[in-house]
């Protein structure tokens, strides 16, 4: 094909030459006696005025084919900036095998296209709020498609004057109600906990009552976003339309450390049982469900109980699309210094939009996903651990309750908590992950009958 443009431009730039001197040898071309009266003179002034007017109009012509030509190639420069810098792999049969790369998408719905996903950024008294806004803005492809909301809770001056500086860039709403909560006595230090709360119901009510969106991208002020962060939601909130086993979409990876990542698999993409919070996206009927019985406290650990999933799934990344770099907050810094400041951000952009993902559907994504854990080979944690049997490529490692999975979890450097029975980052008990360069599927038995809310 780029041969082709190539002749065809040389085509283009021959014949423009040709009929340049052609119009360069009429006009320069010596008047006949005749010509200053009479009908010959006429005549051949009209002949050249015609020839004039005809090689204009192909001019014209030519300039509009040089014009496609031009758009051609920029397309096809942006399309190898696109695209990842290793060789490319031809796509077979399903993305979540790991040695194929970028399928095609069909046509998007209209409606998903054209629907505005607001960013609402909850704030309190961090000033470091820059940091997240800076990011959200530089990477933002359209300030209409996605409107940033900043909602304050705190009312702390340093941070609020942070927001203002930002002007017309974004909407900054505050949280009117700063009081204390009434809580038990010995919930006295999680005080911090039911604030946080009554701030998100205030902020989604506000973003779904009265600014009365379709959905909404929640972050923290403490997360640092990717450079395809808008591009992942942007082509992930079709699924959430169209398949009702999904009830979110994550940008993060519970278990996104480096080295339990794979890095040159930036474009896959997973379900979880597990809510996983960390810059998410929700439709407005999930908040039609959840406000009237929205917790007073601790509401990601209320989302992940079996009463609020109702066996729905979220789509989480490979590699996390965000990460948090606040150390500081109610948690005083819990899992931060084990896990959090390990956690992997993407830094290449993947072309989200441009790829189908039809295969993250419930019925598509279970039976094949299921199929390739346990038809990988089964292995033992000391195996693993000692590097051997590395010809196995990818592998399974099985687990038989509670206390076997948090060992091998502890062990392999995973997350091991679960939450009302689900593992982090877990799709059917199932964690995937990469351990010293190879994929491990983290697995109970085949005949998994579902998650047992004591696990917990």
């Amino acid at each position: 094909m780029l041969k082709k443009s190539s002749w065809v431009l040389w085509g283009a730039a021959l014949f423009l030459a040709w009929h340049g001197l052609l119009l360069l040898f009429l006009w320069s071309r010596p008047l006949t006696p005749s010509s200053t009266g009479g009908d010959e003179g006429s005549r051949l002034t009209a002949q050249v005025i015609r020839l004039a007017q005809d090689a204009e109009t192909e001019l014209e012509r030519q300039k509009d084919l040089l014009r496609q030509i031009h758009r051609y190639s920029r397309l096809r420069g942006l399309r190898r900036e696109a695209r990842p810098s290793q060789p490319s792999r031809v796509f077979t049969s399903h993305p979540l095998n790991s040695t194929q790369l970028y399928p095609r998408l069909p046509p998007q719905p209209q409606k998903a296209t054209e629907t505005v996903l607001p960013v609402l950024v909850l704030a309190c008294d961090r000033s470091t709020v820059r940091r997240c806004l800076d990011k959200l803005l530089r990477y933002r492809p359209s300030a209409q498609r996605f409107p940033l909301i900043v909602s304050q809770d705190c009312g702390h001056a340093e941070t609020a004057a942070v927001i203002a500086s930002y002007g017309d860039a974004l909407t900054h709403i505050r949280q009117p109600d700063l009081s204390d909560i009434p809580v038990p006595p010995e919930h006295r230090k999680f005080q911090g906990y039911y604030k946080i709360a009554r701030h998100y119901r205030w902020a989604l009510g506000q973003v779904f009552r009265t600014y009365r969106h379709r959905a909404a991208i929640v972050v923290e002020d403490d997360l640092e976003v990717a450079p395809d962060f808008f591009e992942y939601f942007q082509a992930a909130f079709p699924l959430l339309l169209t398949d009702p086993s999904l009830w979110c979409v994550s940008a993060w990876n519970d278990n996104g450390k480096e080295q339990l990542v794979d890095e040159a698999q930036a474009q896959l993409l997973y379900r979880t049982d597990f809510f996983p919070g960390l810059g998410w996206l929700l439709l407005a009927e999930l908040w039609d469900e959840l406000e009237p019985k929205w917790p007073p406290a601790f509401w990601d650990d209320w989302m992940r109980q079996p009463e609020q999933r109702r066996d729905r799934s979220c789509v989480r990344p490979e590699v996390s699309r965000t990460v948090t770099f606040g150390r500081k907050g109610v948690s005083h810094g819990q899992f931060y210094d084990q896990y959090l400041k390990f956690i992997k951000l993407n830094d290449r952009f993947v072309p989200f939009t441009r790829l189908d993902l039809s295969y993250l559907q419930k019925d598509p994504y279970e039976s094949f996903f299921l199929s390739k854990v346990y038809a990988a080979p089964e292995v033992k944690v000391e195996e693993l651990q000692g590097n051997r049997r590395r010809e196995l490529g990818t592998v399974r490692l099985q687990y038989s309750g509670r206390d076997s999975f948090k060992a091998f979890a502890k062990a392999l450097g995973l997350m091991d908590d679960l939450k009302s029975g689900v593992p982090r980052a877990g799709y059917r008990g199932i964690v995937a992950f990469v351990y010293r360069g190879r994929r491990v599927y983290l697995a109970p038995p085949a005949d998994w009958r579902g998650y047992d809310p004591t696990w917990s």
